[in-house]
């Protein structure tokens, strides 16, 4: 019954993806944080390849055993202390939002030799609230972390302010594309652009977003 609920809401979704004629295809990120194991394995039963979570402990409880072909991304905020355990666990680190903290995940991964997959995070609303690179300084730090040899910066991603309207979203969301852009320009690895979550995803989809993280959307309140 809980597959059946997972299915139709999936079914969905695709739907509504669909529904933007996008040329390129647009990946879906389940987010799993605060939801039990089970649901992860029925949204694996489903085809589901790619998900995200909020916390490095969590993560590492739920994913202890993930297989080899899915995707997972850090989506919460990265605490310094919790860097040589995150590389450990994630594919992609969505949400590196300062120099320092892509100086040392740069560092952390040249121990353990490897290269980590990131996304820079921009605060494009200039919420207090939200952490990422304001949209003045975000190429000029970009263009120094491009520089790391042990990260690949592969995506621009943003969280808008809470309460806004479709027209407020829809700007911010123009404006972090038009960032994305710029970013490609002077760092070619940069193909994602991830926006949009369960509530305005069609709107992030019609404004450029090539990745979407859905949670309730798929799974239900939490």
């Amino acid at each position: 019954m809980k597959s059946q609920f997972l299915k139709h809401r999936l079914k969905n979704i695709y739907k509504n993806i669909d529904r933007a004629k996008r040329k390129e295809p647009i990946k879906l990120l389940a987010v799993t944080k605060t939801h039990p194991q089970e649901k992860v394995q029925e949204a694996l039963k489903l085809g589901i390849e790619c998900f995200g979570e909020n916390k490095v402990q969590e993560a590492e409880k739920k994913f202890f055993n993930k297989p080899k072909n899915i995707e997972l991304h850090l989506i919460g905020h990265l605490q310094k202390n919790k860097i040589k355990k995150a590389l450990k666990i994630f594919d992609v680190i969505q949400t590196v939002d300062t120099l320092e903290l892509a100086e040392k995940i740069n560092h952390h991964a040249n121990n353990d030799n490897k290269i980590q997959r990131i996304y820079c995070q921009i605060n494009i609303g200039a919420d207090p609230n939200k952490f990422g690179f304001n949209k003045f300084e975000a190429l000029d730090k970009i263009n120094k972390i491009k520089n790391l040899n042990n990260i690949t910066i592969e995506g621009i991603m943003t969280i808008l302010p809470f309460e806004l309207s479709i027209k407020e979203k829809k700007e911010l969301y123009k404006q972090t594309k038009n960032l994305y852009k710029k970013t490609k320009e002077i760092c070619p690895t940069c193909v994602e652009l991830s926006m949009g979550m369960s509530g305005d995803y069609e709107t992030a989809i019609s404004c450029g977003a090539t990745i979407v993280r859905i949670g309730t959307g798929i799974f239900g309140k939490r």
